[in-house]
């Protein structure tokens, strides 16, 4: 061992599957007494006995002297472990038994290191939890399984296995002559049977293996005549668990040869996903759907939970399935799945618990506590207990019901399920081979927990699924009171009960750090097109009448779909509408609250694949384990250096296994290759708290020979730099309160936001200025509230509008009525104006029907007047329409003057809307016209109007600054959206890539769609579906720099350069980044692919901005070759005939191998002035190359085979600053910032690469376009600045 003076920390090894074996039973003495006492009176009943620690097996099991001359590497690994404790026979023969204190002190005296959970008193009642009862007759060999918990709430399990000895005299037991195979003349010579229980504990809940495991023992353990020899057995056992090592999250199984059966260890499913080693199918055997879903609601409501059986492994299967039911929700309180005759006063402990009991206990405990929730397993029956003074003869258990859809979808998806494993196997032949047939029954019940996991999970997903529309992320605000008007009356009673719990507070948690858990990942997957619709909406919460749940794919569309989906045609897609308000409440709940609830997640066929463990050889001195350790890194060397192994995802699974045996050697510097080739491969299961202590760990000479290998220091600088930089993650959750004092701008924009009412900030200091109009700069909290009351009473009329049939034909199937009118006087009739995102109507009284009025973009010209009636003079709006001569009038009286500011901003809006082919232009009308009627319902005084109409966005730019579309933007542009979008404030879009659709079988059809990635600030990333320009993947991060250049790699592999000069490799399917690559040192700035042939495969070539290249092998992500140009600004790249061009600041380099054969030198262009090259682009066919530089607003074009030739100069009429070019077809078009109809706008000019003259100059977006990109070279799409942050699609002719 290392010098305890040489102040070098000691490195914690991550545990085995073991952390401690043990034998439990009853002591020497008692048993003598028992016989004696059996033998004197003829006592047929013995009394049960104490049990008792007997032995204790805790890894390390190699002697201190073996491991003292193992490895001098090895000399700071585990120093704080102590080797394994085993109690002595001589010992035993000369002194009884302990008591459980004083077995305590004797392994405190033998050195024994007791991991955390484990109470070794409690032990014995655990491990015999209906006693140690010695019987006259033999009884099967039995198993149970226990969960314990240490102070800090972390878990350990165990797996008890009890089998019977039988005892022939006081003596024989315990000096080698009790025989296990029984004769006839032996079992009757015998006189009684003694119970021992072996107890393995382990960090993770292999339930399943370890008793698969223990059952092995057992078989040898009944040839062994002498307690020695079974106490090195058991020795033996537990010494192979705690060499196995637990495996990574993963597809990889570990299995391992226990003789006679094949154990397998089965890997969690992510880093986030528990282990499961159980049958998750077992409640369904014992309850009726309608029970287990009243089970669940006891735990998310937080009960007092007890389970009864009458089997003890029943006990713990059952709790811990329903704890897996509700992942990722996770019970925060007490767990302890089984209490012993002992223990039975925890169930009177005040707050949540969930506990066990034998069913024996049942009329005890159902007795002596009350309110308790009692679960009786063996019958399926959940009761109350009450207390006894309690007259109250109504049995009825005081649980609300799930919500309605989400436990119908539930119980459907339950009853189509097949749970009897011989009916859904009875068409095959038995199996003559142990291994078949348990492997035929695991992959059945693999398939059975997959199922079980995805309706499990769909429930919670379909019980909290409208949460997120509640929640306001900035400032970390759930709006409860809002949420629950929401619910449907008969399901509120549960939310009320959750809302209130310490689970929803955690989940709660979770959804506001937007963690992308399990249940975010099935939220997406199951969301309608509708869904994804309102996310590009302001109001999503005001739902269509027609709202369908479910939008399933029809079997025709499935088999005509085709392999490879193109972006369509977009002249066909219409620009989406604002959804309608809902006719009832009850309806909207009943059908379609819970959006996708009857979408059944398609359930794919998950690959798992298996490593073999090798043997393990004994006596197991240091040679033995040196050897096993030496076979398993051989094992998994052959498996990573296959040729045909181009799986990276099992290839990081290697990686792992054989960086974590070579730090079991003491192999640091190995084992540190392996971590830092695993880091680039799949960063998901990176240990990086594990590398952290390896590195802190190292003596002076490891880290000296570290740091002298490039990869491993740069991989040491970032695992340690990490830490310093991360920040803690708020974890507060506020609900929403009305404000109690007068607020300023400031602190008015949060608490707008905060309500969520409307995010962004410039809507809000409009509605400030509206607010506060005659008054002092600020709002008093009875304004606020008037103003808040009124905006969500309109929003709960509006779910309450009640449209007969006739009128609902005439409206597209989204359209809704945002706002009503009372009823007036009209030139078409009496009745009530209605407002759509689309078109005003007349809603006729007497018999209801529909008159239209207009359409907004069939409107000419608003006014609002007043007309004689007797002396009056009435109020009256007059509405002229292009396609009537006929003029509408309405005497709308004292609401006149504000249907006149409302109806001329959605005329404004939608105009604006079809000029600019933005969508989102009459949305944010709609948005000003409900602020409008709230500011006017609010105020209600006499400068109401005006303060309202501080709120007229569109109409004042329509009457102050109008601006005409030129005829080539409105002919050339298609549409925009907006990937800012729900933000508080436009972001710059840094970067664009459009990936084509590639239909693959196993995964789902969305993601067969061709997607548009979209890079905003800060490594922000959202990508949108290109065939319906809706989100697919809400925004997420990748690093936290800005990103430069994006790539599609593969066909699921986008590949992301980033400035902090990390490369990221997006999951197309996944949409998760597992993978890095940073051999680079500065900003990555450019992502190039040249495809090669079946054999070297794809390259991509990267570069950074210090001037280094490297050469990649798509396939295995290793570097082919790398060099270095003469340059500090490397900013892109293209391939073209074998050659890398290369545009520095002042030059472009024509490179071959590294080696530099040609240079265009910009100082031999601008002589006088300090200018570089920006980017450039290669015509080929042209042998042409085209530059842009730095401050200059003209393109140039040289000839390639010749740069001493003068360039030829394009100039760019009103542009002032060129920022990207790229070539489509045989057009060059190119991004910039110039001057239109007298303002500064981006701009996009279309040149003709033959011509070398400018087709078009399109006026693209109100702030400099920051990204071009082409999708198959049919559209550009473009983007622009923080101003705007909006992207257009443009049509390439």
């Amino acid at each position: 061992m290392a010098d305890p003076g040489s102040g070098q920390p000691h490195l914690l090894l991550p545990p085995g599957l073991l952390e401690l074996g043990a034998l439990l039973g009853a002591s020497q003495e008692s048993l003598r007494d028992v016989e004696q006492i059996a033998q004197k009176k003829g006592i047929k009943k013995l009394l049960p006995l104490e049990p008792e620690v007997l032995s204790i097996f805790v890894p390390p099991f190699i002697s201190k002297e073996d491991s003292s001359t193992a490895s001098a590497n090895c000399t700071n690994l585990n120093k704080t472990r102590r080797r394994s404790f085993r109690k002595k026979r001589d010992k035993l023969r000369i002194e009884n038994w302990k008591s459980p204190q004083e077995v305590q002190k004797v392994l405190d005296v033998e050195d024994v290191s007791i991991p955390n959970g484990v109470d070794l008193n409690a032990l014995p009642q655990l491990c015999f939890p209906g006693g140690l009862c010695v019987t006259p007759e033999p009884k099967e060999d039995r198993v149970h399984f226990l969960v314990l918990t240490d102070i800090c709430g972390n878990r350990t399990y165990g797996v008890v296995a009890q089998y019977y000895k039988p005892v022939q005299d006081e003596h024989c037991f315990y000096n080698g002559k009790t025989h296990w195979e029984f004769s006839g003349q032996i079992m009757h010579a015998v006189s009684y049977f003694v119970p021992f229980a072996i107890c393995l504990i382990s960090r993770y809940p292999y339930y399943n293996a370890f008793r698969d495991c223990l059952s092995c023992l057992l078989a040898q353990l009944k040839f062994c005549k002498d307690f020695d020899v079974v106490d090195e057995r058991i020795k033996d056992f537990a010494a192979k668990l705690s060499l196995i090592p637990s495996p990574p999250p993963g597809p990889l199984h570990l299995v391992f040869n226990m003789k006679p059966l094949q154990v397998v260890f089965p890997s969690r499913a992510d880093p986030d996903s528990p282990i499961i080693d159980l049958d998750l199918h077992l409640p369904l055997l014992c309850f009726k759907p309608e029970k287990v879903l009243q089970i669940i609601t006891c735990i998310l409501t937080e009960q007092r939970i007890v389970f009864f059986s009458s089997d003890w492994a029943l006990l713990t299967l059952i709790a811990e399935c329903f704890m897996l039911y509700l992942h990722p929700i996770q019970w925060q309180h007490t767990f302890v799945p089984i209490l012993s005759g002992q223990m039975l006063d925890f169930v009177m402990a005040p707050t949540s618990f969930l506990m066990g009991c034998h069913l024996d206990h049942f009329e005890e405990v159902s007795k002596e506590a009350d309110g308790l929730i009692l679960i009786n397993i063996d019958n399926g029956n959940i009761t109350y207990s009450k207390s006894l003074d309690d007259d109250d003869d109504d049995d009825d258990i005081d649980i609300p019901d799930i919500p309605l859809q989400a436990a119908q979808t539930f119980i459907q998806r339950v009853e189509s399920l097949q749970l009897h494993y011989d009916l859904e196997l009875s068409h095959l032949m038995p199996s003559t081979d142990l291994s078949g047939v348990q492997a035929r029954r695991r992959a059945w019940q693999q398939k059975q927990n997959s199922e079980m996991q995805q309706i499990t999970l769909q429930l919670i997903v379909n019980i909290f699924r409208e949460v997120k529309n509640h929640l306001n992320y900035e400032h970390r605000v759930f709006n409860s009171e809002e949420f629950l008007k929401t619910r449907a009356p008969q399901d509120q009673p549960f939310y009320k009960k959750v809302l209130e719990t310490y689970i929803f507070h955690s989940f709660l948690k979770a959804r506001l750090n937007r963690r992308m858990d399990a249940f975010a990942q099935m939220e997406l997957s199951t969301e309608s097109e509708e869904d994804r619709m309102n996310v590009m909406l302001i109001s999503p919460r005001r739902p269509t009448i027609e709202k369908i749940a479910s939008r399933k794919f029809s079997s025709q569309h499935i088999a005509n779909r085709r392999m490879v989906m193109s972006m369509p045609n977009l002249q066909d897609i219409k620009i989406p509408e604002l959804p309608p308000r809902n006719s009832s409440l009850r309806k909207l709940e009943t059908v379609n609250s819970y959006k996708g609830s009857n979408t059944v997640p398609k359930l794919t066929s998950k690959s798992v694949y298996t490593f073999k463990i090798p043997e393990i050889h004994f006596p197991l001195v240091s040679q033995c384990v040196h050897s096993y350790y030496e076979d398993f890194i051989n094992f998994l060397s052959k498996d990573i250096n296959c040729p045909t192994s181009d799986n990276s995802v099992l290839l990081a699974r290697y990686l792992y296994l054989r960086g974590l045996i070579n730090l079991m050697q003491g192999k640091l510097l190995r084992a540190l290759s392996d971590f830092q080739s695993l880091y680039k491969t799949d960063i998901s299961i990176f240990p990086a708290d594990l590398v952290n202590r390896m590195v802190a760990s190292m003596s002076s000479s490891e880290r000296s020979q570290a740091d002298r290998q490039p990869e491993l220091k740069r991989l040491i600088s970032e695992i340690t730099e990490k830490p310093r930089e991360a920040t803690k993650i708020d974890d507060h959750v506020k609900n929403f309160e009305l404000p109690k004092k007068h607020m300023h701008l400031d602190d008015f924009v949060k608490r707008i936001q905060e309500s969520g009412i409307v995010k962004d900030i410039k809507i809000i200091h409009q509605l400030f200025e509206a607010l506060t109009v005659g008054h002092q700069k600020q709002i008093d909290p009875e304004t606020f509230r008037d103003f808040y009351n009124y905006w969500k009473e309109t929003e709960t009329e509006a779910q309450e509008v009640n449209l007969p049939p006739e009128v609902i034909e005439h409206l597209d199937k989204n359209e809704c009525v945002y706002k009503l009118s009372s009823s007036v006087k009209t030139n078409l009739g009496v009745g009530k104006i209605a407002m759509t995102q689309k078109r005003l109507f007349l809603l006729t009284e007497g018999r209801p029907g529909y008159v239209e009025i207009s359409t907004f973009r069939n409107i000419e010209e608003v006014k609002s007047t007043t007309v004689a009636f007797l002396v009056l003079r009435i109020p009256t709006l007059k509405i002229k329409t292009i396609s009537k001569k006929e003029v509408f009038e309405a005497n709308l009286k004292t609401e006149c003057d504000l249907w006149h500011l409302m109806v001329k901003e959605m005329w404004a809006g939608k105009k604006m809307a079809d000029d600019y082919k933005d969508p989102q232009y009459i949305q944010q009308a709609l948005t000003n016209v409900l602020l409008m009627d709230a500011v006017v319902g609010a105020l209600q005084s006499s400068n109401a109007i005006y303060a309202a109409s501080k709120l007229s966005y569109f109409d004042k730019m329509k009457t102050e600054m109008p601006v005409s579309v030129p005829k080539t933007t409105s002919e050339t542009l298609k549409h925009k959206i907006n990937p800012s979008l729900g933000e508080t404030s436009p972001q710059a879009i840094d970067i664009l890539l459009y990936t084509p659709g590639h239909l693959d079988p196993a995964e789902k059809i969305e993601d067969a769609h061709p997607k548009l990635w979209c890079a905003l600030s800060e490594g922000k990333m959202i990508v949108f579906d290109a065939s319906s320009w809706t989100i697919h993947q809400q925004s997420f991060k990748v690093g936290t720099a800005k990103l430069n250049c994006m790539l599609m790699a593969e066909q699921n592999q986008v590949w992301i350069g980033s400035q902090d000069s990390i490369i990221y490799i997006i999951n197309i399917h996944s949409m998760s980044c597992n993978k890095q690559l940073t051999d680079h040192r500065s900003s990555v700035m450019d992502l190039i692919i040249e495809d090669g042939n079946e054999e070297s495969g794809s390259e991509v070539y990267s570069c950074s901005l210090d001037g280094v290249v490297i050469v990649w092998n798509v396939s295995t992500l290793k570097v082919n070759r790398r060099f270095c140009l003469p340059c500090q600004n490397l900013t892109s790249i293209k391939f073209h005939n074998g050659h890398l061009w290369c545009c520095t600041g002042y030059s472009i380099m024509v490179v071959t191998n590294g080696f530099l054969r040609q240079e265009l030198k910009i100082d031999e262009l601008f002589k006088e002035t300090y200018v570089s090259f920006l980017c450039f682009q290669l015509v080929p066919e042209k042998d042409q190359v085209w530059a842009a530089c730095a401050g200059c607003r003209d393109i140039y074009v040289w000839n390639i085979k010749d740069f001493s030739r003068p360039p030829h100069k394009i100039q760019l009429q009103d542009c002032s600053e060129i920022s990207c070019m790229i070539k489509v077809k045989n057009q060059i078009w190119v991004g910039s910032k110039g001057l239109s109809q007298g303002k500064c706008k981006g701009k996009i000019y279309v040149i003709d690469a033959e011509k070398k003259t400018v087709e078009k100059e399109l006026v693209a977006h109100a702030d400099m376009v920051k990204a071009l990109c082409s999708a198959e070279d049919r559209y550009v799409l473009s983007g622009s600045g923080k101003e705007e942050g909006k992207i257009a699609i443009w049509k390439v002719e």
